[in-house]
């Protein structure tokens, strides 16, 4: 069976990816003072104005307006002639503290407060910030175990920034998206089908020298690591409106949170809805959706199956998950239900000892005071360009040896 498949990214000046960014910004700022502190904290911009919300517990002292300004000027926003910068744009803060009522749940959890778990257990003594489920997922297509689309697109889009940046292509203004489509036969890829870019520029350079430019100096190096390449049926299409001079939050208003397919699988995996953006390690939203993309990862570097897509859930206020269940498409090399009795034992998914696993909550000290910020473009998985805890596969040769003795285990009752 043939049949297409697309992903998205955009580039660190779409105006969603600008607050993404301003809000993993005052996340990393907080942390790198107060490694305990709960954040949650929502982003805002458009014309002229960016206003920076939420709910945020901390003793840590930090200047939100300037984090923002100077988030905007690192992406590039620093001409007051493209409407939305840096130097001019006007910074309203608004937050408030954490909720009692969720902060009760998240300081002792229902496991310790109703007397199952000893207060001494610290796996136990951290409940789930919200209800929630969220997913992972892994395959075979790329090294990265990510699907290829996705991973193509976060490639052209961390491009197009890299030329504007360093100078190849100084007309390059920061907003930008791409979009690769790519044929699969038999769930295999075959070909690439469709490359899409849109690319905010100066107004002064044409169509047809950005079309050129941009199929000599980032598609075409993209593409050289791939198996998949351009074929005479392949369709490049840059810039289809034939003008993107107005863009960044001048163009759209953006806000946090607005781009979960693009941080995660490009839509090829299910999600659960949460965004990972401003939040501190508590959320599972995202400390657990990091969680699940390390075990899918693993299990398909174990060679326990060609694709994995990994589902867990909680309630807000418990330390242990509601659900964990692992789904391989046919791929496994046993049965879906005993993988997920396979994981659900070999890994510890509490929030506490998700946060301990990946030290989540010191990565941004451990990283000169920007961490979140680095994810919060160009995806949270599969990144070649930053080094992220979740993405090793140190677990999969126990897995592949926990595998074995799994499979022996049922054998004698299959043959019976």
């Amino acid at each position: 069976m043939k049949y297409l498949f697309t992903s998205e990214s955009v580039t660190e000046g779409h105006p969603d990816k600008v607050c993404d960014q301003i809000s993993d910004a005052v996340l990393d700022a907080i942390l790198t003072q107060d490694p305990e502190a709960r954040v949650a904290c929502e982003t805002l911009a458009s014309t002229g104005l960016v206003v920076i919300s939420g709910e945020i517990t901390t003793s840590a002292q930090v200047n939100y307006t300037e984090i923002a300004r100077k988030t905007i000027a690192e992406i590039g926003y620093t001409e007051p002639a493209l409407g939305f910068s840096s130097e001019t744009c006007s910074v309203l803060v608004a937050l408030n503290k954490q909720s009692p009522d969720i902060s009760q749940g998240v300081t002792t959890s229902l496991e310790i407060r109703s007397g199952e778990s000893s207060e001494k257990n610290l796996a136990d003594s951290i409940g789930a910030g919200d209800q929630g489920l969220m997913f992972g997922y892994a395959c075979d297509e790329t090294p990265e175990l990510m699907p290829i689309p996705i991973a193509i697109a976060h490639r052209l889009a961390l491009k197009l920034s890299e030329v504007r940046k360093n100078g190849t292509l100084p007309y390059l203004r920061p907003d930008g998206k791409t979009q690769v489509t790519v044929e699969y036969e038999d769930g295999l890829p075959v070909r690439l089908d469709t490359i899409l870019i849109s690319t905010q520029h100066e107004e002064s350079v044409s169509t047809e020298q950005i079309r050129k430019d941009l199929s000599e100096k980032v598609i075409k190096p993209v593409l050289e690591p791939y198996s998949l390449g351009i074929d005479e049926k392949t369709k490049i299409i840059i810039n289809p409106s034939g003008r993107f001079v107005i863009g960044g939050p001048h163009g759209d208003a953006g806000l946090t949170g607005r781009k979960i397919i693009v941080d995660t699988y490009g839509g090829y995996a299910r999600h659960g809805g949460g965004a990972f953006s401003g939040k501190d390690p508590t959320k599972v939203d995202r400390s657990a959706a990091y969680a699940a993309r390390y075990i899918a990862k693993n299990v398909v570097a174990a060679g326990l199956a060609k694709s994995c897509e990994l589902q867990i859930s909680y309630a807000i206020g418990m330390a242990h998950p509601v659900s964990v269940t692992v789904f391989t498409n046919g791929t496994g090399i046993m049965p879906d239900e005993k993988l997920s009795e396979l994981v659900t034992a070999h890994f510890d998914l509490r929030p506490w000892s998700i946060m301990q696993k990946f030290t989540l909550r010191d990565l941004p000290a451990k990283n000169k005071g920007c961490f979140y910020r680095k994810v919060a473009a160009y995806g949270h998985f599969g990144r070649v360009d930053v080094e992220l805890p979740w993405e090793k596969t140190d677990e999969a040769e126990e897995l592949k040896k926990k595998a074995l003795s799994f499979q022996k285990a049922i054998l004698p009752t299959a043959s019976r």
